[in-house]
């Protein structure tokens, strides 16, 4: 048994707990997060109808889909033949996981058509209120049918097995991967079939 105070076993503590801080700090470098497949890092993108990506958006594993909404929709750039490139797209399909009252505020601000169902829990809330819960939501049943463009977007950019497994130890040098990703898949669409 050590006494209280050993000045050796405070320094090993000590030595643990700078491990331990240095280890996060990695961690954190790296945009990995913790789940329950280990470390993780999860990547949120938008799509077009032909499944071409028009953005990325990479966070740690745990973060959850809703928050990252507005930045994956702020980066969207579409270039035309002339002038300024259209970040607005018409509509956005999205699943009920994106069925937020800030999503939808954020939408609603931009003139964006939302194409998002509402969550059973939500619809009993805005029941339960009663008149003062507010009309029902409602969304365009064929256009969310295309909403599995984003997931077919995905297997496409999964193709590349230094992406679909993260072989890149930076947040950087995997979102570059990403971009480049993006942009063969875009060239392929734009060759004649």
């Amino acid at each position: 048994m050590t006494a209280e105070g050993d000045p050796v076993e405070e320094a090993l503590r000590a030595e643990r707990r700078r491990i331990r801080r240095r280890h996060k700090a990695r961690l954190k470098a790296a945009a990995l997060g913790r789940s329950r497949g280990g470390l993780t890092v999860k990547t949120h993108l938008a799509t077009d109808r032909r499944c071409r990506p028009l953005s990325f958006v990479v966070t740690p594993g745990q973060a959850a889909d809703s928050p990252r909404f507005a930045a994956v929709l702020d980066r969207v750039r579409i270039r035309g033949p002339v002038g300024r490139p259209r970040t607005r797209p018409r509509a956005v399909a999205a699943d009920k996981a994106y069925s937020s009252r800030a999503n939808r505020s954020y939408l609603r601000k931009r003139r964006i058509q939302a194409v998002i169902p509402e969550k059973k829990d939500q619809a009993a809330h805005r029941k339960k209120r009663g008149s003062k819960g507010g009309r029902p939501l409602s969304h365009d049943a064929e256009l969310y049918k295309e909403r599995n463009t984003v997931e077919r977007g995905i297997n496409k950019i999964k193709e590349w097995r230094g992406l679909a497994t993260r072989y890149d130890k930076t947040p950087t040098s995997y979102l570059a991967g990403l971009h480049l990703r993006g942009s063969i898949i875009w060239l392929r669409s734009l060759r004649p079939t």
